[in-house]
């Protein structure tokens, strides 16, 4: 007999292995694409990472929650558990930071196409996007691996 407990478990733990690691690629290939300086490649990059966060990013954020909460239930934690406070309000300072972060790469994606489809360099409106979606990167794998960090450990505080 399969132990629902641990395929929930399962899903949990791969949907955030999907949720670190899409947005580690995602990062990855734009920081590369713009060090390029090519509208074109980055146009190209962009309109992928766009698309990989939807598929990828999207799901997982919804899964995170659900397969979470019914985790804490068949284990026997308390909602309010100090450990449990802390990663929600991380998983919601990672959703500030990652909502603005998809209209910035959509619009980077759309501000790179305009410069390859004239044939310009990228304009400095994009390297002002480019900074601001690097800047909320940050917070948000710091947030993370720190709720990695508190699921393994679950610290009593």
């Amino acid at each position: 007999m399969i132990d629902f407990a641990a395929v929930l478990k399962l899903i949990h733990v791969l949907s955030g292995a999907v949720l670190f690691g899409t947005g580690l690629g995602i990062a990855f290939f734009m920081v590369w694409a713009t060090r390029t300086r090519s509208a074109p490649t980055v146009a190209a990059v962009a309109r992928i990472v766009v698309v990989a966060d939807f598929v990828f990013t999207a799901t997982a954020v919804v899964i995170q929650p659900l397969t979470g909460l019914w985790l804490i239930r068949l284990q026997g934690y308390g909602l309010t558990e100090p450990w449990l406070l802390a990663t929600y309000g991380l998983y919601g300072l990672t959703g500030l930071c990652w909502l603005p972060v998809v209209w910035i790469q959509q619009r980077m994606a759309r501000v790179a196409a305009a410069a390859a489809s004239s044939g310009a360099n990228l304009p400095p409106a994009y390297d002002r996007l480019y900074w601001l979606w690097f800047v909320l990167g940050w917070p948000a794998f710091a947030a993370v691996i720190a709720i990695y960090a508190l699921m393994l450990f679950k610290p009593e505080f």
